[in-house]
């Protein structure tokens, strides 16, 4: 019998009849290997990232309370049109959380899992809607001692993103950043670091509530894409910082575009070499968010020195090499009050996350509501 007999579990499936649900369940914990730990969970976020798994496929407006397989559930109709998409998961019931912290309540034999008994550790590896986490020793950082775990449960999606941004920008030769979406939890990291590295940043947003936002930080540089001088001003902050790589979590629709050629122009008052092909000024423009789920569309005036791509985390820190990782985590870590500090508008428990009017509020993806989900709770 598990030492952990009141553990529990989300799970999320999408059914093969158009369903999508988000189930709380039993869950036998294994006991630890040599290497390994077990955390109890603590604080895990709802990142952009999570609600990939969790509500992607559902019609919100259809949510509901129903008992499935005899556990708790929220169930929600997935339409006719979005069902293909969701094809190869149909069926399948899917763990989901990306990161999160949490308190190590039992340990391995080996001496790095008993070195962590009782200690706080932040830790990554998906699976984190649970009351407890089996993990190995060397995936676990702990956090200084006395600190929650709220200030460990943000420590690698968006804070690792931020960094790796800006491992990109100086691997491709890069002179400034361009950001989209930039008040989210995301964008305000990263400004934040770029102030310190003293990284030119060029922050994109959508209302003057959010340009508030970064501008508070101290950002110079932030453009409201709502206003009818948007293009104008774009140009002009691209022309004073010299940034050539955008960074694009709408993806759907023609912001991409409109970086591109406002770099292309902002290339031109900079007195960049041309020719009947455009500037040679390298531009590019990766898209790491979807925001907008519709298609990427691109115009003219880009001249014909550019690229649009996509970017994702787990390869970048395959690029960069287990030491360089580390050495990111440890900053995480040493800045989780800082740079990389999380605000959460509320804290749920496991079963709050399957409360039609919880769902709904932590579905919207609004700037400046994350919210914290405390699976001890």
């Amino acid at each position: 019998m598990s030492q952990f007999p009141d553990a529990k579990q989300l799970f999320t499936t999408v059914t093969e009849d158009g369903k999508s649900i988000l189930s709380i369940e039993p869950y036998a914990v294994p006991e630890p290997k040599e290497h390994e730990v077990v955390v109890q969970m603590e604080a895990v976020p709802i990142n952009p990232s999570d609600l990939g798994l969790l509500t992607a496929a559902a019609n919100m407006d259809t949510v509901r309370s129903e008992t499935v397989d005899g556990h708790p559930a929220l169930v929600a109709d997935v339409e006719p049109a979005m069902q293909p998409f969701f094809k190869g998961r149909a069926g399948k019931k899917l763990a989901a959380g990306n990161e999160g912290a949490g308190k190590v309540v039992a340990a391995g034999s080996s001496d790095a899992a008993q070195a962590l008994m009782g200690k706080t550790v932040t830790i990554v590896g998906g699976e984190m809607y649970r009351t407890h986490r089996v993990m190995p020793a060397m995936m676990c950082v702990p956090l200084p001692e006395g600190a929650p775990a709220k200030e460990g449960a943000s420590l690698f999606v968006n804070p690792m993103t931020a960094q790796g941004f800006i491992n990109t920008m100086r691997a491709e030769s890069h002179e400034g950043l361009v950001h989209t979406a930039a008040a989210s939890n995301l964008g305000q990291m990263l400004a934040k670091l770029c102030l310190k590295e003293g990284v030119p940043l060029v922050a994109i947003v959508r209302s003057d509530a959010q340009k508030k936002i970064l501008t508070d930080i101290g950002l110079t540089h932030v453009i409201d894409s709502t206003k009818d001088d948007f293009m104008e001003q774009l140009i002009a902050a691209l022309a004073e910082t010299g940034a050539t790589l955008g960074f694009d979590a709408i993806g759907g629709g023609k912001m991409a575009s409109y970086i591109l050629t406002a770099m292309e122009k902002a290339a031109a008052v900079r007195g960049a070499e041309f020719s009947v092909y455009g500037s040679t000024v390298n531009k590019q423009v990766y898209i790491y968010g979807r925001l907008d789920t519709g298609e990427t569309i691109l115009g003219g005036g880009l001249g014909l020195y550019w690229g649009v791509g996509g970017w994702l985390l787990t390869p970048h820190l395959e690029k960069v090499g287990m030491e360089r990782m580390m050495e990111m985590r440890m900053y995480t870590v040493a800045e989780r009050n800082g740079i990389f500090h999380s605000d959460y508008s509320s804290e749920i428990s496991l079963m709050d996350m399957i409360n039609p009017d919880i769902a709904k509020g932590y579905d919207k993806k609004a700037t400046g509501e994350k919210v914290l989900v405390n699976p001890s709770l």
